[in-house]
């Protein structure tokens, strides 16, 4: 079979979304946030909401998610795009809105706007990118970095007696009343991307029914602050980061399921 017979129409299973522009990621290789947001602009372009939708990106390596989802967006200071949401999403109720947020932006210093706009059940999604460190800024211990797990502010590993117990914000917010949609998921295999991209499709619906807030968290690696290639960190993932923060749906329908 000659090449421009495999290229046909007919044959592509893949084309990248129009809502994702050609600026070249600024992500390290092999990270999951590139996966997150395709399949966050895809499911954006198949509702067909993209003149409906606005996006809010706090600090992280989410900092710049306004370079490549070629959407309506805006910035946030460190932890508060939930808060930023809550104001267009009431003052804008028709309109679509999300966050786009890391594990050190949400479960740190953005702690109390994501609970208070879990709590009050803001018509809005939460995206929420869980590698256990903070990424950008240096490898430093976050609120879900992993007992034992070694950082560059926990050199000799997470220490529970006196550093805590990771945070499990996830199964906190499904605990609270606001919430409609709570879910975990992944995006390091096709399985698994397609599952989540379900589940972000699930929360831009609610959304369009005003049932209230949809809570997505996407557990990624983060090969660079874990200081391994992109295999090995997906493969450490599974072994480690699953058991810990498992996957699936933990609140549907304001239920909770586990």
């Amino acid at each position: 079979m000659e090449v421009l017979d495999i290229i046909k129409s007919e044959n592509q299973v893949f084309c990248k979304t129009a809502l994702m522009t050609d600026a070249t990621l600024s992500y390290c290789p092999g990270c999951g946030h590139g996966t997150a947001h395709n399949l966050t602009m895809e499911v954006i372009d198949e509702l067909g909401i993209v003149e409906d939708t606005i996006g809010v990106a706090p600090v992280g390596c989410s900092v710049l998610a306004y370079d490549f989802m070629n959407i309506d967006m805006t910035q946030a200071a460190h932890g508060r795009a939930p808060a930023v949401a809550t104001a267009i999403a009431r003052t804008w109720p028709s309109k679509y809105v999300f966050t786009y947020q890391g594990d050190g932006d949400l479960a740190a210093i953005g702690t109390a706007e994501t609970i208070h706009a879990c709590n009050r059940g803001e018509n809005i999604v939460i995206i929420f990118v869980n590698n256990g460190i903070y990424g950008m800024t240096g490898g430093q211990m976050a609120p879900t970095t992993l007992a034992g797990m070694r950082t560059s502010t926990s050199p000799y590993g997470r220490e529970i007696e006196t550093m805590g117990s990771p945070l499990k914000i996830t199964e906190l917010i499904a605990n609270l009343p606001g919430t409609y949609f709570v879910t975990r998921q992944s995006v390091h295999t096709h399985k698994h991307a397609r599952k989540a991209k379900k589940a972000i499709k699930t929360a831009f619906e609610n959304t369009r029914l005003g049932l209230g807030l949809s809570f997505v968290e996407i557990v990624s690696n983060c090969n660079s602050g874990w200081k391994m290639n992109p295999n090995d960190s997906n493969i450490w993932m599974e072994e480690n980061m699953f058991p810990y923060f498992p996957l699936g749906d933990i609140k549907v329908k304001g239920k909770l399921k586990i």
